[in-house]
C-alpha cells in the first residue's frame, strides 16, 4: 500500500538539510575546499576552487596561501619547476616555512632534487615545527608536545621563574615519523602553584625563548583560578587575533570543545594533516599555547562529517582508527580514550578540587542504539561520577545537554533524551553534587539551566564560536530548559573563575568576545546544585 507525501514534511526535512549544508559549508574556507578535491585527483575543480572571486567568500584566501595549495596541485601534477615556484612566492608572501617543511612530505621532499630549490630551503630550515604545547599540567607535573622537521631528540631545561639564577633540569623526548615527527616531553617533580620559566633546544640550539607556565594549585584543595573553553574554530585569517586575546586573558587551562578545525574529510588524512599543519603553524595561535595549558576534544567536523553518526563499532567505518590516529597526534591531552584497545576523546583530569570530566560524542554515536557514547565509555562516566571527591564536576560534551536548543535536530542530546536522562538520573540517585554542564557547537555562547523534577537543575554553560564567521541565534524560548544569559554579535569565548575557597564555592560564567571585552556573565553557586 502506497501512503501519500506529505509535502510539508518533505519541505521541512529539505529546508533542515540545506541549513545542515550551509552551516558546514559557512566555515570550509578555499584552502581546504581545494584540497578535499586535490586529493581525489580532481584537479580542474580544484584550481577553479581557488580561482573563486574573493567577495564570494566568507574567508578569501591569501596570496601565498593560495601559492601553497597551487604547489600541491604542481607536484601532483608532477609539474615540479611550477611547484617550487609557487613555494618560493607564498614564503615571499608571508607563508610560514614550517608549513612547507611539515608537508604533505611525500610531495614536497622530491623537489630538492632541484639543487637550487635544495640551496634556498636550507638557508630557511627550522628544526622545531610545531609546538610547543602545554598540556596535562598537574601540582606536579607538565607535558610538552612538539613537531620536528626530522626524527631527533629535543630537549628541555626548566627552572623556577625566581629573579635570582636557578639552576635548570633537563628533561628529552625523540620524536619519530611514525607519530608524525611529534614527540611528548614528561616533566615531573614540580611544585604546586609555581612559575616556572622553560627553553627548548636541538642540538644545543635554542629552538624558543624562554617561555613560562605556573603549575595547578595543590590537588584536592580549595582555590582560585580560571579556565576558558569554546569550539567552533574554523579557519578563519581576519579572526586569528582571537588566539592574542586568550593569550592576554592567560586562563590557568582552555578546553578546545570540537569543530578545532574545520576537516569534514574522514578518509583523507592528506586533507585533515593539512587543517592541521596550518593551525599549528599560525604563530599566533603557538604563542597561545606554549604557555596555557591545553585540552581537546573533537566534535563532528574534525572527527567526521556534519552531523555523523559513526555507529558503535571500533573499526567500522574504516576511517575510524586513522582519524583517531590523526587527532592524537596532533593534540596534547592526559588520554585518549581508552588507547589503541578502546579508541576515543574522552579522559578526565582535575585542577585544584574541581574535576573536569571530559566526553566523546562521536566515535560510538549509535541513533539506532540510543547511546551517544557507547558502553565502555558510559560505564567510565558513573564510575567516575561515583568516585570523584571534587567540590564541582564538570560534565564537558561537544554538543549541548539542553533540550530544544537546535530546533528540529537530534544531534545534540535530544537526540538521545534516555541516555540524557540516565545520566541526570544517575547523578541524583547517587546525590552527586557540584555537576555542573558545558558544552560547544552552537556558534554563539550562553548559559541555560535545565529544571528538573528529581534532583537539582542544572546549570549549562555554553561557546562554540571562537573563529567562526557563522553564527546561530540564541534560542531564547526553547522547550526543556530556560535562557540565563546570551551573546552571538561577535566572536566569543566562555570563561569559568572557580572560587572553592568560599564558604558557599562558586563559579563565575563570563562570555569574553575577540576584542576582550565582557558581554554577558553570571555567578553559580554550590549551594544550587546540591541533592539534600
Amino acid at each position: 500500500m502506497r501512503h501519500p507525501i506529505n509535502l510539508a514534511t518533505l519541505f521541512a526535512a529539505l529546508a533542515f538539510s540545506m541549513l545542515n549544508f550551509q552551516d558546514a559549508a559557512a566555515q570550509h574556507d578555499p584552502g581546504r575546499d581545494a584540497m578535499k578535491l586535490l586529493v581525489q585527483d580532481k584537479f580542474k575543480a580544484g584550481q577553479d576552487r581557488l580561482a573563486k572571486p574573493p567577495k564570494s567568500q566568507n574567508s578569501p584566501i591569501s596570496e601565498a596561501e593560495r601559492n601553497f595549495v597551487l604547489a600541491i596541485l604542481s607536484c601532483k601534477q608532477d609539474h615540479q619547476p611550477e611547484a617550487i615556484g609557487h613555494l618560493q612566492k607564498a614564503v615571499e608572501l608571508g607563508l610560514p616555512i614550517e608549513r612547507i617543511l611539515a608537508g604533505p612530505r611525500h610531495l614536497f621532499e622530491p623537489l630538492q632534487n632541484d639543487p637550487a630549490y635544495a640551496a634556498w630551503l636550507s638557508n630557511l630550515e627550522k628544526p622545531l615545527l610545531h609546538g610547543p604545547m602545554l598540556s596535562s599540567v598537574t601540582d606536579t607535573t607538565a607535558q610538552v608536545w612538539i613537531r620536528t622537521a626530522k626524527q631527533i631528540q629535543v630537549n628541555l631545561l626548566i627552572h623556577e621563574a625566581l629573579d635570582a639564577p636557578q639552576p635548570r633540569r633537563k628533561f628529552t623526548t625523540k620524536t619519530t615519523a611514525q607519530n608524525d615527527y611529534t614527540g611528548v616531553i614528561h616533566i615531573t617533580n614540580l611544585k604546586p602553584d609555581t612559575r616556572y620559566q622553560y627553553q627548548l633546544s636541538i642540538d644545543g640550539e635554542p629552538q624558543t625563548d624562554q617561555l613560562t607556565f605556573r603549575t595547578m594549585p595543590k590537588a584536592g584543595k580549595p582555590a582560585k583560578f580560571e579556565v576558558g573553553f569554546g569550539g567552533g574554530a574554523g579557519y578563519t585569517p581576519q579572526f586569528n587575533h582571537m588566539w592574542t586575546t586568550l593569550a592576554n586573558q592567560a586562563p590557568t587551562a582552555f578546553l578546545m570543545m570540537g569543530d578545532n578545525v574545520y576537516i569534514d574529510d574522514p578518509t583523507h588524512p592528506m586533507t585533515q594533516r593539512y587543517c592541521y599543519y596550518r593551525r599549528q603553524s599560525e604563530p599566533l595561535w603557538k604563542s597561545f599555547i606554549a604557555s596555557t595549558a591545553m585540552y581537546s576534544i573533537y566534535d563532528d567536523h574534525d572527527f567526521g562529517v556534519n552531523d555523523c553518526i559513526p555507529g558503535p563499532e571500533i573499526d567500522e567505518p574504516a576511517w575510524k582508527r586513522p582519524v583517531w590516529q590523526v587527532f592524537k597526534q596532533n593534540w596534547n591531552n592526559p588520554g585518549f580514550g581508552g588507547g589503541e584497545k578502546q579508541p576515543g576523546c574522552w579522559y578526565d583530569f582535575q585542577i585544584a578540587d574541581v574535576h573536569f570530566i571530559m566526553l566523546d560524542g562521536r566515535y560510538y554515536r549509535d541513533q539506532k542504539g540510543g547511546s551517544m557514547l557507547g558502553p565502555v565509555q558510559k560505564a567510565w562516566l558513573m564510575e567516575t561520577l561515583r568516585n570523584s571527591k571534587a567540590t564541582f564536576k564538570i560534565l564537558a560534551s561537544p554538543v549541548p545537554w539542553s533540550p530544544g536548543v537546535k530546533p528540529g535536530s537530534k544531534d545534540t542530546w535530544d537526540g538521545f533524551n534516555d541516555e540524557r536522562n540516565e545520566i541526570f538520573s544517575f547523578v541524583h540517585a547517587n546525590q552527586i553534587d557540584g555537576v555542573v554542564l558545558l558544552a560547544a557547537d552552537r556558534h554563539r555562547s550562553d548559559l541555560r539551566r535545565i529544571p528538573r523534577k528529581d534532583g537539582y537543575a542544572f546549570n549549562e554553560v555554553m561557546s562554540s564560536r571562537l573563529t567562526n564567521v557563522h553564527t546561530h541565534g540564541l534560542v531564547e524560548n526553547a522547550k526543556g530548559s530556560d535562557f540565563i544569559i546570551g551573546y552571538n554579535q561577535k566572536c566569543s569565548f566562555g570563561l569559568l573563575t572557580f572560587d572553592t575557597t568560599e564558604k558557599n564555592p562558586t563559579i563565575k560564567y563570563t562570555i569574553v568576545n575577540i576584542d576582550g571585552e565582557t558581554v554577558g556573565e553570571a555567578t553559580l553557586k554550590l549551594s544550587q546544585m546540591q541533592s539534600r
